[in-house]
């Protein structure tokens, strides 16, 4: 309990001297695979201050599916902008979005302006280009814009404190699934986890940029739903495997009561940690992601999965289902860590690549997808059967031991370079290194990657 009291008090304490509060605009996204319409929701005046930096306001990454920008109403000068994904921006891409349309809440968040604003929403074009598709005006004085209270602000645990949140990359680690009886547990896994992650390079060298936060509304029941295998539970947030019918695929569409629940505390990304053993995990660029707390591969699942969300990181393998389409038609990736572009064109980390290294890369790949597409088999007959989650891991173990083994004898094993087969794709997208965390099960993020994260942690925290 006195720990809960710190933490009120200095949240107060920064309450207090920040002057710029946190706005939200909450609307809807709704459509199919042909049509994409926006209405307003909602505009919410947060109760903690704007978390991040007043200074760097301009999102000169990128990486997402959509960007939005704040302009002020009369100088048209832009305030603020920030590119992100979203499960609609998923969804679209699913045979479900050819039969019907869908409607997905969905959240804007920037520091409040002082007078009327422009918003714009880009979405990017069949060439990735940003292109605009919603404008909308908002007053961020209205009477009728809805003033939100922090309601779990007692229930917000300092994992790791660093400085104020303006200077400092917020991450909240969120619980879904917990118990008043395993709150206990909970904290021990989001600190667990915590560890986990700052022992990966480079956040083990950037930690001091970091805040961690923790905040498990409580549940009558264990755990959350898993459609697959009849089991529902009406946890706080709402999270569930099967997300777009893929079994490990691990999401919440409950945007409004998300943000109701994570508005209690300072925050920047989100992950959201799920009191269930099975394998399972989801990341969303600049959305939140999602790890399954009590896997035996929890570890892997919360540093991979935060890389979609916290960098935009693309998948690097290509021999797993996945719920949605693949990319048609083969044009340079805006994620950082995979490439299109070959036969004599500058590639993304060039600087990188030793001269005396070929391009394309020569790498197992024959050996490894027959290998791998077996493995497949087996995982998928596995879940079928529903066997215990021992024999689930005991297979990613025997995966991963066998593929260590494999790239350990390739030549190029340990040089960066353009190794084809990433982003989903056998052929026509490369990465950058043999292995990578995006790739496999493995430790470590490939260099590549780990520059694309430093790029985000210096967008959010004042070094």
């Amino acid at each position: 309990m006195k720990i809960i009291f710190a933490v009120l008090a200095l949240l107060l304490s920064w309450s207090c001297v920040a002057n710029v509060q946190t706005l939200r605009v909450d609307y809807y996204h709704t459509g199919d695979s042909q049509q994409e319409i926006f209405s307003l929701d909602n505009v919410v005046v947060e109760p903690l201050p704007w978390p991040g930096s007043t200074g760097q306001t301009i999102d000169d990454l990128n990486r997402g599916k959509y960007r939005f920008i704040v302009q002020d109403k009369t100088s048209k000068k832009v305030l603020f902008t920030r590119s992100y994904s979203s499960i609609y921006g998923e969804w679209e891409t699913t045979g479900e979005a050819k039969k019907i349309k869908r409607t997905f809440h969905e959240s804007l968040r920037f520091p409040m302006p002082d007078k009327e604003v422009i918003i714009e929403i880009e979405k990017r074009d069949a060439n990735h280009q940003f292109q605009n598709i919603w404008t909308t005006e908002i007053n961020p004085s209205h009477y009728l814009n809805h003033r939100e209270s922090a309601v779990y602000s007692e229930q917000v645990i300092a994992i790791e404190q660093n400085g104020d949140p303006k200077d400092k990359v917020d991450l909240l680690i969120l619980g879904d699934g917990y118990t008043a009886a395993e709150l206990p547990k909970f904290k021990r896994s989001a600190k667990e986890l915590t560890e986990a992650l700052f022992a990966t390079s480079p956040f083990k060298e950037h930690r001091e940029n970091f805040n961690v936060w923790a905040l498990a509304p409580l549940t009558k029941e264990s755990g959350v739903s898993r459609p697959s295998t009849g089991t529902y539970h009406d946890s706080p947030l709402g999270v569930t495997y099967d997300a777009f019918g893929s079994e490990r695929y691990v999401l919440t569409s409950d945007n409004r009561n998300f943000r109701r629940i994570a508005s209690s505390a300072p925050y920047d990304f989100v992950e959201i940690i799920v009191n269930n053993d099975t394998y399972g995990g989801g990341g969303i660029y600049g959305l939140f992601s999602t790890a399954a707390a009590n896997s035996d591969w929890a570890d892997y699942l919360f540093i991979h999965e935060f890389g979609h969300h916290f960098a935009g990181l693309a998948d690097e393998y290509y021999t797993s289902s996945v719920a949605y389409a693949a990319a048609t038609n083969v044009i340079e990736p805006y994620e950082p860590n995979v490439t299109a572009l070959l036969n004599g064109k500058t590639l993304k980390w060039q600087t990188k690549v030793n001269n005396k290294t070929p391009l394309p890369t020569p790498w197992p790949k024959q050996q490894y997808e027959k290998h791998s597409y077996e493995y497949q088999q087996i995982r998928s007959q596995l879940r079928k059967e529903n066997k215990p989650e021992s024999e689930m891991d005991k297979l990613f173990h025997q995966n991963q031991d066998i593929v260590e083994g494999m790239f350990s004898k390739a030549e190029f094993n340990d040089a960066i370079g353009a190794f084809e087969g990433a982003n989903y794709s056998a052929k026509g997208f490369y990465r950058s290194e043999l292995n990578c965390i995006m790739f496999t099960r493995t430790d470590d993020f490939c260099d590549v990657c780990q520059q694309g994260i430093v790029d985000v942690i210096k967008l959010y925290s004042n070094n």
